[in-house]
């Protein structure tokens, strides 16, 4: 499958478009949406809803809805679009129920690592901004979902506009340009740490934490996802030995019998990490195979015009025959 055919557009006639889309991933968008319509119509409730790290012991349940607000009108087109693209190849994967923990886990510990920063840069500085300026939106979640993408799908290439660039290295190129621009815009500083965090703590998560139910393993020991693939090759004999210091303080008790993986009489075999990982890749490969498929079955539909019955019957035999495949 090239990158260029699974770049084909979906015909929107009769709404088919929009209805690929998960139920979840909808409905989230709906409560991104109102949430900054509630914002717009009532500038005060941001200062409830929002993250101000000032009142946030008072008002802890600004660490949850904080990621759904978003402020601006850029913000929420962008978060909504991100939700409905990548939550449609995720959530057939994983399952509407782990994407939504995953959602859940990613911005509340994202907020809680915002907050700690704020409250230290506060004592560092001195300076008071970083106590009463409102911290929201959805970018941290949103990062973290092409966190999630990379570890399924790494080699899937994305077209952006004249670039090819694979979905590994998307994680890694938000966090470099969103470094590069709050050097020039001032705005975006507030941004920064939420979406730096959103990838680190959504790969905590899917590194050490998620359980893979199929597979009986927690986690993902994989080198292909090792903290130091965020980075180019260069650099990963420096990361390493500093990553495997934190391997041993976060799962080091837990990760090697994980690791290592089991058959089924109970015994293990060495690089069992980077085979499931293999499986892993080839099932949102075969999952995207799939839904290309019915993309250029739409497409054949929208295109055809109305044909006599007798001239119609070959696509169909075409089509039993692909559904065969």
């Amino acid at each position: 499958m090239t990158a260029s055919a699974a770049s084909i557009p979906v015909p929107a006639a009769g709404g088919r478009f929009f209805t690929e889309f998960t139920k979840l991933c909808k409905g989230l968008a709906v409560i991104l949406f109102l949430g900054h319509i509630l914002v717009q119509v009532f500038p005060s409730a941001a200062e409830y809803l929002a993250l101000i790290p000032a009142r946030t012991i008072p008002f802890a349940w600004n660490l949850v809805t904080a990621g759904y607000i978003e402020q601006t009108i850029p913000g929420v087109i962008v978060s909504i679009a991100g939700l409905l693209l990548f939550g449609k190849v995720l959530e057939p994967l994983w399952g509407a129920k782990e994407l939504l923990k995953f959602i859940f886990i990613v911005n509340l510990s994202t907020s809680a690592c915002v907050f700690i920063t704020a409250i230290v840069l506060y004592y560092i500085t001195q300076e008071e901004s970083y106590l009463y300026t409102p911290l929201s939106g959805f970018y941290g979640i949103l990062s973290g979902l092409l966190v999630g993408i990379k570890q399924i799908l790494p080699d899937q290439e994305l077209n952006l506009f004249v670039l090819k660039i694979k979905a590994k290295w998307m994680p890694s190129i938000v966090a470099f340009i969103s470094v590069a621009v709050s050097f020039f815009l001032n705005g975006s500083v507030s941004y920064l740490p939420i979406i730096l965090f959103g990838i680190y703590m959504s790969w905590i998560y899917l590194r050490y934490f998620q359980k893979r139910l199929e597979a009986g393993l927690k986690g993902d020991p994989s080198d292909e996802f090792s903290f130091s693939s965020f980075f180019p090759g260069i650099f990963r004999p420096i990361l390493d030995p500093i990553a495997s210091i934190f391997d041993k303080l976060l799962c080091g008790r837990t990760q090697k019998p994980e690791a290592t993986g089991k058959i089924l009489d109970g015994s293990q075999f060495p690089g069992s990490g980077s085979i499931e990982a293999n499986r892993r890749r080839e099932r949102g490969q075969r999952a995207l195979e799939q839904r290309l498929a019915e993309k250029l079955a739409a497409v054949k539909s929208s295109e055809g015009s109305p044909q006599p019955l007798q001239q119609q019957q070959p696509p169909l035999e075409d089509d039993d025959a692909s559904d065969k495949v």
